[in-house]
């Protein structure tokens, strides 16, 4: 996708489409993720920012949506680029504050995950978001080929 430039003739700059998840992990370490209905992968719960809503208020709906668990946010934990489909994600780190974890229209499970079932579970792009949540200290930037990490972790 590009934007015309002022003369509408060439294209110039390319768009990015922005999504949010939800690291969500409780108390005891273990770490919320969904399985998919489109395409049966485990991953953390999010989707599309939409254009009227801040990053923190994406997540919180989108975690409720596909999960039934409420959240609040704390904080940013990584800036992750899928190179291939030029989909940005910002990830956060959430705790739950209440509802109930229940399949979805978007999740055939929703399960609290160890760090090594997360491992175990998800594609390496997916269980990175989590991991590097359960990491303190400033949010990761990384980016992959959809299925890949190009950046170290």
């Amino acid at each position: 996708m590009y934007m015309s430039n002022s003369t509408g003739d060439k294209p110039s700059t390319p768009l990015h489409s922005v999504s949010v998840a939800g690291a969500v992990i409780r108390e005891d370490g273990r770490m919320l993720a969904i399985q998919r209905r489109d395409n049966g992968r485990w991953e953390p719960p999010g989707g599309v920012l939409e254009l009227e809503e801040t990053p923190e208020e994406g997540v919180v709906r989108e975690v409720l949506e596909e999960t039934g668990i409420r959240v609040e946010v704390e904080r940013l934990t990584g800036v992750y680029k899928n190179m291939a489909r030029g989909i940005v994600a910002l990830v956060f780190l959430c705790k739950p504050s209440g509802g109930e974890a229940r399949v979805t229209p978007e999740a055939t499970a929703v399960e609290w995950l160890t760090p090594d079932q997360v491992e175990k579970h998800m594609g390496e792009v997916y269980a990175v978001r989590l991991l590097d949540a359960a990491t303190p200290g400033v949010p990761h930037v990384r980016h992959h080929d959809g299925v890949h990490l190009s950046s170290p972790r």
